[in-house]
């Protein structure tokens, strides 16, 4: 018995060692996929761990996924596939949603309480992964994963969506504003803020009756709306439309997530004034700094011009990197629009009243978004596509 047990110990040791060469084998294979595929957590989801021969875990990634699991097979490493791939299952065809209030709350974790990691204006298309106890992990048009309660959003088919693409829409122009029961104006549907989308029924003289993403209907005064084709073709980043609408947004407080009218954070701030003019730019200051051209880090302010974005924050060590905490927008004149407590300009010139020595002493360095060809840019226009 003795001599069996001498001759068997080799032999799970053997195999333990082969288990831990593939269980570092393969997990070092998932950093590598993750640090191409996801390397920013908040719009790509690659949450997968190798443990007892079985691949676990989901992501949203699925070629990525496909890649791995044959790599894995190449190499003869034996293993189970329980990975989730998102869209998940569950949700059976209804992969899609639209924004159905004002402004929709989507939150980093699946409850009330969460942080507020951005927001989703009506009419707002998106993309639905999993759900969670009447919350869904949804992906915004700009690329953001979060969470948003189940009155936010309407969920459906791709077909159905397509089939609301087609719709006559108009856009809510004014800052705030209802959507109303009736002609009276006595019985509120729906609160609405600028830019979000609704479909437009039959005109009634001075009201336009309209329906919402859900089905609910309503009248809109028919001077606070704009036709989508109109309002689209007529978006413009110059410097006055870029100067306009931030200085219509002055003193809206702060809000942590907040991207609407109801209260924006700094990077929410500068990512409306964008929508408003026609582009999608990413969510936060440290995404949205990734793009454009460079164009001053030496405080040189001669270069810069309207529209421009500053960035804030902490300057790189040895010992740690640069970190962007804050941005706003160069309105031109040593001055910049930005968000810090409520929307407020400042500047840099000494002896102006609004001058900003906090800002200037963590200025990092500024980007140009306008007319410059950017991954992470796009057009409003392209929001009622599905291409």
């Amino acid at each position: 018995m003795k001599n069996r047990i001498a001759l068997l110990l080799p032999l799970f040791a053997l195999a333990f060692g082969c288990q831990n060469q593939n269980q570092e084998e393969v997990s070092n294979l998932i950093e590598n996929y993750r640090a191409e595929l996801a390397p920013d957590k908040r719009v790509a989801l690659w949450d997968l761990k190798f443990e007892n021969d079985s691949l676990k875990g989901e992501t949203d990634q699925i070629e990525g996924l496909a890649n791995l699991v044959a790599e894995l097979n190449q190499k003869g490493i034996e293993f189970t596939n329980a990975v989730n791939q998102l869209p998940d299952a569950a949700l059976g065809e209804q992969t899609k949603a639209l924004v159905t209030i004002s402004v929709a709350n989507i939150r980093s974790n699946p409850k009330h309480s969460a942080e507020l990691a951005t927001q989703a204006l009506m009419g707002t298309p998106l993309n639905v992964l999993k759900e969670d106890d009447g919350w869904f992990l949804v992906q915004t048009p700009d690329g953001y994963l979060a969470w948003v309660d189940r009155a936010g959003i309407h969920q459906m088919t791709e077909a159905e969506l397509e089939t609301w693409y087609t719709l006559p829409k108009v856009v809510f122009t004014e800052l705030t504003g209802h959507v109303w029961k009736d002609a009276s104006k006595t019985e509120m549907v729906s609160d609405l803020v600028a830019g979000d989308i609704l479909v437009a029924q039959k005109d009634e003289s001075e009201m336009l009756e309209v329906s919402l993403p859900d089905g609910r209907s309503g009248f809109v005064e028919v001077d606070q709306l704009d036709t989508w084709e109109h309002w689209i073709a007529t978006r413009n980043t110059n410097p006055e439309s870029l100067i306009s609408t931030a200085k219509q947004m002055m003193g809206v407080p702060y809000l942590w997530g907040g991207t609407s009218i109801k209260g924006v954070d700094c990077s929410g701030f500068t990512k409306t004034i964008y929508f408003l003019n026609g582009q999608i730019i990413p969510r936060d200051a440290s995404q949205q700094v990734k793009e454009g051209e460079e164009i001053d880090t030496e405080k040189n302010w001669e270069k810069l011009e309207v529209g421009d974005l500053l960035f804030f924050g902490e300057k790189a060590t040895e010992d740690k990197k640069e970190r962007v905490v804050h941005v706003g927008m160069w309105i031109g004149n040593g001055e910049f629009i930005h968000s810090r407590g409520r929307v407020r300009i400042s500047s840099f010139d000494p002896n102006s009243p609004n001058y900003d020595d906090y800002e200037l002493n963590r200025y990092l360095r500024t980007k140009r978004i306008i007319n410059h060809q950017s991954d992470g840019v796009i057009a409003v226009s392209e929001l009622l596509t599905n291409e």
